[in-house]
């Protein structure tokens, strides 16, 4: 028997699970790690495969360009016959591994939780970070932890978003504008207002004078938007300052500048931060900078940036529970987003943004950028509102 109370309502729920497992009434906040220390699970099977789909138009950031989705999809299926569905997303020059790297490690993964006896979900999950340990092969952790975590869920009858807290069943995500010419940022700018999306993230950092022109260009499309700043590393230290003063003499203040300079470049990106604050009241975010809980620590030690922004692809998910916990208690802004994924990934993602509720920024919109979506069921998209049924896990699978 598996009994969760949620915070939205004091319904209880009572699922049957496990005959050797029971697990006591508990509060919303700690589902999941009671699910992870009392969940008993022995892997059936397990395999992965090659998810490769098409994007509607290149996606050209400040430090890479990609035409099509290359990622791997994670498949496990429990002694009790609940499947539950992850992806480990590629971005090159973003996540270490490429897909080749994924797919050797993903599968490695897989054969390893063949082998191992029924335990306590939590000790699965241990060893699948000792077998893909680091920033390494964080993206394949992240994606095989969603997996497993999908499965559990899926066999108690539990959404993700309430065993992560319940507090929405509901996200409203920004969508992004990648380097484009300011002729195609006019056209997206339109398709987007049309969509109902009221914040526009712009990926910048390869030209600045090309930047300022994207901007001028999106702002007489969609005069009301709020603009979020990604720079992916593009900018020196002047030049992200400069970008700054040159929005604030078109009397435009964007919501957020996002990695604005170099990753190790610490010195620079505390400087832009504090100028950015002092001088154009712009919150900046570390991506790039922030990639576990050890860049996290150092952020907080010397007040480098106001916010930080968790992929699952970065750390994987247990860390990044961590990560989020301790930049809740030092009073750093939290931003989700991910690499270039489909709906499982971003289903995941979304699911954990709406269960805390504690994101200031969302940015889970990739799936909108794919040509075809390989995923079934999952949450329901309109516009920019991601809507989350009651159904166990994530929902979302491939055929």
């Amino acid at each position: 028997m598996f009994s969760i109370a949620t915070s939205s309502s004091s319904q209880l729920f009572n699922f049957q699970n496990s005959p050797k497992s029971f697990i006591p009434v508990m509060s919303a906040a700690s589902g999941f790690k009671t699910l992870t220390e009392n969940f008993t699970v022995k892997v059936r099977k397990a395999e992965n495969r090659e998810l490769n789909v098409p994007l509607l138009s290149p996606f050209t950031i400040a430090s890479s360009r990609l035409d099509s989705v290359g990622n791997v999809a994670i498949r496990i299926e429990l002694s009790g016959g609940c499947v539950g569905w992850g992806e480990a997303p590629i971005l090159p020059s973003v996540t270490a591994e490429d897909q080749l790297t994924a797919m050797v490690k993903s599968r490695e993964a897989c054969e390893l939780l063949k082998e191992l006896p029924e335990m306590k979900l939590g000790h699965v999950l241990e060893e699948i970070g000792g077998i893909l340990p680091g920033h390494r092969f964080a993206s394949v952790r992240a994606g095989v932890e969603m997996a497993m975590i999908d499965a559990a869920a899926k066999s108690v009858g539990v959404p993700l978003w309430k065993l992560f807290g319940g507090a929405s069943n509901t996200i409203t995500t920004d969508i992004t504008i990648p380097i484009v010419s300011p002729a195609e940022a006019s056209y997206l700018a339109a398709k987007y207002r049309e969509e109902g999306f009221k914040t526009l993230k712009l990926k910048v950092g390869k030209n600045l004078r090309a930047d300022i022109e994207v901007l001028q260009a999106i702002r007489e499309i969609h005069p009301t938007c709020s603009f979020i700043l990604d720079a992916n590393e593009g900018y020196n230290t002047e030049e992200a300052v400069e970008v700054l003063q040159k929005l604030h003499e078109m009397k435009v203040t964007p919501v957020l500048f996002e990695q604005p300079v170099h990753r190790d470049n610490w010195e620079g990106l505390r400087h832009v931060t504090r100028v950015a604050k002092d001088r154009f009241g712009v919150s900046v975010a570390a991506d790039e900078s922030c990639r576990d809980l050890t860049d996290l620590k150092k952020i907080i030690k010397d007040d480098v940036v106001d916010v930080v922004n968790i992929k699952l692809a970065k750390s994987g998910v247990l860390e990044a529970l961590e990560v989020i916990e301790l930049a809740r208690s030092s009073g750093i802004g939290l931003m989700i987003g991910g690499m270039v994924e489909t709906r499982l990934a971003m289903g995941f993602s979304g699911h954990l943004a709406a269960g805390i509720g504690c994101f200031r920024f969302i940015d889970l919109d990739t799936p909108l950028l794919l040509a075809s979506d390989p995923v079934q069921g999952g949450y329901k998209a309109l516009g920019a509102v991601y809507e989350f049924t009651d159904e166990g896990g994530h929902g979302g699978y491939l055929h």
